[in-house]
């Protein structure tokens, strides 16, 4: 298919914006609209949250059963996901540092030892 058939007028708006839209998910156009949100479907999605869940499941464990009064272990860390500004890297040259405005928020308190145990009973 060549373009210039849009500006030569072989080629009608309506069918040029058909053929756009039903582009596959990783084609070039979509991943210059989109940026790299598109290299992820479904079933990645779907994979890292189990992942996320299972270590957490796992930190869960380790946290219920581990000795009294010794460190919970670290939370783990999510999967990093490709869009999600908290996992994303900036771009080398893309601006300046964060400002307040743009820093992470806290993280959130984890349960301790005898909340997982009082929830789990």
């Amino acid at each position: 298919m060549d373009l210039l058939d849009w500006h030569r007028g072989r080629l009608s708006s309506r069918r040029l914006s058909v053929l756009v839209r039903q582009l596959p998910r990783d084609s070039a156009v979509n991943r210059e609209l989109h940026g790299e949100v598109t290299e992820w479907g479904t079933a990645e999605h779907l994979l890292a949250a189990i992942t996320d869940h299972l270590a957490a499941a796992n930190w869960m464990t380790i946290a219920m059963n581990g000795e009294e009064g010794s460190d919970p272990p670290d939370y783990p860390e999510p999967v990093p996901r490709p869009g999600d500004p908290a996992t994303t890297e900036p771009t080398p040259g893309a601006g300046a540092e964060p400002g307040p405005a743009e820093a992470p928020a806290p993280a959130e308190r984890l349960p301790t030892k005898g909340e997982l145990l009082r929830f789990f009973g």
